[in-house]
């Protein structure tokens, strides 16, 4: 490898002009979750397994016009996963939004009303879904926050309880993630 390239990954600038790929890339989930490439690296998943992950998110987001980083963690996932040449048919991914992180889940109305805008989530979330990802919410954290069910987003799965959904997943032999 040249020096050119060894700065250029070092520093995190890589020539675009010279055909070298961008230092941050989102693959499969547009806008979200980036990642840099690392093909020589250690621990790559081999391409020709099925992988079952369950993401605990339970942090809010540090303003509600921004989008949850738990929630970007996921989405880094899945892209690092499609990076090293595994399809999204291959991911079983569940995240489960529970406690301060319950409102990423609102329909836009709802978070509107609460929070003076529409939700930020709802794009990662529809795309996340589009890669396979099943986002889930507590509905015990829901009932906690007084939120009406009918306030979640359609696209977002009511899950009786983190808890229930993390034990069971985990007895199918998901592993956990704890954002």
């Amino acid at each position: 490898m040249n020096e050119e390239i060894l700065l250029a990954e070092h520093t995190g600038h890589a020539d675009v002009s010279s055909g070298e790929p961008e230092f941050w890339t989102n693959p499969s989930i547009s806008g979200y979750g980036k990642i840099h490439l690392l093909p020589r690296s250690a621990y790559q998943p081999p391409p020709d397994r099925v992988y079952h992950v369950v993401f605990a998110i339970s942090a809010k987001s540090s303003e509600p016009g921004i989008v949850n980083p738990s929630l970007e963690q996921v989405a880094r996932a899945v892209n690092l996963y499609v990076a090293s040449g595994v399809t999204v048919e291959q991911l079983r991914f569940v995240a489960i939004a529970y406690g301060t992180a319950t409102p990423i889940t609102l329909n836009d109305l709802q978070h509107e009303a609460i929070f003076g805008m529409k939700n930020p989530n709802l794009p990662l979330i529809e795309e996340l879904g589009d890669a396979g990802v099943d986002v889930a919410v507590c509905g015990q954290s829901v009932a906690i926050h007084n939120y009406g069910f009918d306030w979640i987003d359609g696209s977002v799965t009511i899950a009786l309880s983190a808890v229930t959904t993390i034990s069971s997943l985990q007895q199918k032999g998901y592993a956990l993630v704890q954002s």
